[in-house]
């Protein structure tokens, strides 16, 4: 075992997260807006529409590949209301305010979190693990987890300072394929980079994050 290894088993939060398929099913909805968008002649109607038929369709997948059908609905949900936005104002740029008001909501949760010594990647992999807050006693774990999640801020960061100018330009096509550049891909980088990250803050010797090390006085808030 490699002493600064964060996982004894060689998991990686990608596996534990399975971030990466979540993102490649978040890419395929705002893929089809733009392609049909352009297809169509710039037809917000034919955008939204094959929006929706696609989520749909990958909805339905996942409920036989036993996904929990809560969560498609909830995807489902997502589209059909940023639907609704960009046919009620008629500006086709308006189907991503959402994900945009999201991404901004999630910097801001993000970076709270970790100035409030509660940092949300260990908080979700904690909970993925079963551990509750016990992370939370591991000095080293805590301070990892801390240093870990600033990559998940910067990539909101960065999608944010790309998406914001091209939504105000009102520039759809641009702003649906860099959907797609800036979702995937970053997400698949981000998982990388934060893992990487939480392997060198962790203390050489260190049994791993399926092993929280520890101490007597709780962490502070």
């Amino acid at each position: 075992m490699t002493a600064t290894r964060p996982d004894p088993a060689g998991e990686s939060f990608a596996e534990l997260l399975g971030g990466r398929r979540a993102a490649l099913d978040a890419t395929l909805g705002p893929l089809a807006f733009g392609i049909a968008f352009v297809a169509g002649d710039r037809s917000l109607e034919w955008g939204v529409g094959a929006a929706i038929a696609v989520t749909v369709a990958i909805g339905v997948w996942r409920v036989l590949r036993g996904d929990k059908l809560s969560a498609v609905l909830l995807g489902l949900l997502g589209v059909v209301v940023a639907a609704l936005i960009a046919l009620y104002t008629n500006r086709p740029e308006a189907f991503f305010l959402i994900r945009i008001a999201t991404n901004a909501a999630s910097a801001l949760a993000w970076a709270l979190s970790i100035v409030l010594r509660w940092p949300l990647l260990g908080v979700v992999v904690g909970g993925v693990l079963g551990q509750r807050s016990s992370w939370r006693r591991d000095p080293a774990l805590l301070r990892a987890y801390s240093r870990a999640s600033w990559i998940w801020v910067m990539q909101y960061v960065v999608r944010l300072a790309v998406w914001l100018p091209l939504a105000w330009a009102g520039q759809t096509e641009a702003l649906a394929f860099s959907f797609v550049a800036l979702t995937w891909p970053v997400v698949a980088a981000c998982l990388a980079v934060s893992w990487y990250v939480m392997r060198r803050s962790l203390p050489e010797g260190h049994p791993g994050l399926r092993h929280p090390v520890l101490d007597t006085a709780p962490a502070g808030v």
